[in-house]
């Protein structure tokens, strides 16, 4: 697991004065003048600096002799992740679906709060992420199933109507497509040019399927052996210039379409890079932990590697916990370039 470094006094004041809940968990701010401590995201009126000294847990505040928030409930940040992770391994585990009064039951909560503590702490419903489970099993067993609908029943759906209800949209191609690596799917490409190198931009009729630099149609096929590769298109063309300003000027188009799929924790972590703010960064421990699985770091970083749409979902944003750059799988010179543009708000 990737330690964490303690958070300057600088860093935690920018976490407060930015209400910022990737913090919560690593520091909390303790006021002189009130004997109060809060966690970062903590919505009271924010005190002047200098009444304000920073411990890196709970436990040091109070030990200290300040009493918890009662309006952020600092307090509860430990076990609210815990409660999520042990969710998070009652579904994976479970051979039959777990409604949602009864999963927030088996960790102590309300249903309504643990909703939306679920989806805060992963970025989907526990409903959305059991159906990316599915998802996935389906995939993984269409892959090696000689029967498309066994390989439904394995992944554990009640029915092959329930899994062709969600297919296409879940997969981006029919069950037997999939099995066959693509057949009957059609990707338009094009490689366009940027200040950052040549860029591989495809597209399937549901969205932006790969964006990578330094490949090009070959690399495609090879990614996707089955499918029918087609050269450009009005539609592409369209795409493929806002997908081009998009790395010029990085974080600001939002509505790009895309089709890409992944095990329910690697969507969970491309999830958790969109919703990073641009000029922003986090650590793969924080996205480790925002993707529900706070010990999963370097599967974090894996996820970051086959994240299939460079920039579009940007894994450009995770840092390792000691404020290095990490690695990028398109060269460490573009992903400071992106996070430099980011910051200086070109």
């Amino acid at each position: 697991m990737e330690l964490q470094h303690r958070l300057s006094d600088d860093e935690a004041w920018a976490a407060f004065e930015a209400r910022n809940r990737a913090f919560d968990g690593r520091v909390v701010g303790a006021v002189l003048t009130t004997g109060i401590y809060c966690k970062p995201s903590c919505p009271a009126r924010r005190p002047r600096r200098e009444n304000v000294v920073f411990h890196p847990d709970a436990a040091s505040a109070r030990a200290a002799g300040f009493r918890a928030c009662l309006r952020c409930k600092p307090d509860e940040v430990g076990r609210d992740r815990i409660a999520v992770a042990r969710a998070v391994a009652l579904l994976e585990a479970a051979a039959d679906p777990i409604g949602l009064e009864a999963l927030a039951e088996s960790v102590g909560y309300a249903p309504h709060h643990f909703h939306r503590l679920f989806k805060r702490a992963t970025g989907v419903t526990p409903a959305a992420y059991v159906r990316g489970l599915k998802a996935t099993r389906a995939a993984q067993a269409l892959a090696g199933d000689d029967s498309v609908t066994s390989a439904i029943y394995e992944a554990g759906y009640s029915a092959p109507s329930r899994f062709y209800e969600t297919a296409n949209a879940r997969l981006g191609m029919t069950p037997s497509a999939w099995k066959r690596g693509g057949a009957g799917v059609t990707i338009r490409w094009t490689v366009a040019e940027t200040s950052l190198g040549p860029l591989l931009i495809a597209a399937t009729d549901k969205g932006l399927c790969r964006v990578a630099f330094d490949e090009d149609r070959f690399a495609l096929a090879r990614r996707f052996p089955a499918a029918e590769i087609v050269e450009g298109g009005a539609a592409l063309a369209e795409l493929a210039a806002r997908v081009v300003r998009e790395v010029e000027s990085p974080g600001r188009d939002h509505d790009l379409p895309i089709d890409v799929r992944g095990t329910a924790f690697q969507e969970a972590v491309w999830q958790a890079l969109r919703a990073i703010p641009p000029g922003e960064s986090r650590s793969y421990a924080q996205i480790a932990a925002t993707a529900g699985k706070a010990r999963a770091v370097r599967a974090v970083g894996t996820a970051c590697g086959a994240n299939p749409v460079a920039v579009l979902v940007p894994c450009h944003r995770a840092l390792r916990a000691d404020g290095g750059i990490g690695g990028y799988a398109y060269g460490l010179d573009r992903k400071r370039a992106l996070l430099k543009r980011e910051a200086a708000g070109d």
